[in-house]
């Protein structure tokens, strides 16, 4: 098995368990704070941060495997689409949703979005200091 392989598979093991965390908190935080309607935004973020970190380790891997050069591209083209995506998936709750759920999902939201991001710039930097010693 490659280095490559065995980073996707670490990266999207890390990737479930931060689900899994966030998610507890996300409910613990609604329990405990007697905070009511966090099913919606807790299922979008979810399925988000899952669509997201799914498409970003596959084709990460493709290009670490086919042309390691282009991986600093890579990373800042997924940081700006990752964004864009944001602020669609953001807009278009916004256009569905009624008006007293939107600051809740926006902070719901933005949650996921922050602590996937930080494992994305963690994990990528650390991946890009070691980069010499990959093998495909």
């Amino acid at each position: 098995m490659t280095d490559i392989d065995k980073l996707c598979r670490r990266f999207l093991l890390q990737c479930l368990l931060l689900l899994l965390v966030a998610t507890a908190a996300a409910w613990a935080v609604g329990h405990y704070g007697d905070i009511s309607g966090l099913g919606t935004p807790v299922a979008v973020s979810v399925g988000f941060s899952i669509v997201i970190e799914l498409a970003d380790v596959f084709i990460w891997r493709r290009i670490a495997k086919r042309n390691p050069d282009a991986l600093t591209t890579f990373y800042t083209a997924v940081s700006g689409f990752r964004m864009l995506l944001a602020l669609a998936t953001m807009f278009v709750y916004y256009l569905v949703a009624e008006r007293s759920g939107i600051m809740l999902f926006v902070m719901v939201f933005l949650a996921y979005y922050v602590v996937f991001l930080a494992h994305h710039a963690l994990f990528f930097s650390r991946v890009s200091n070691d980069s010499d010693k990959l093998t495909k």
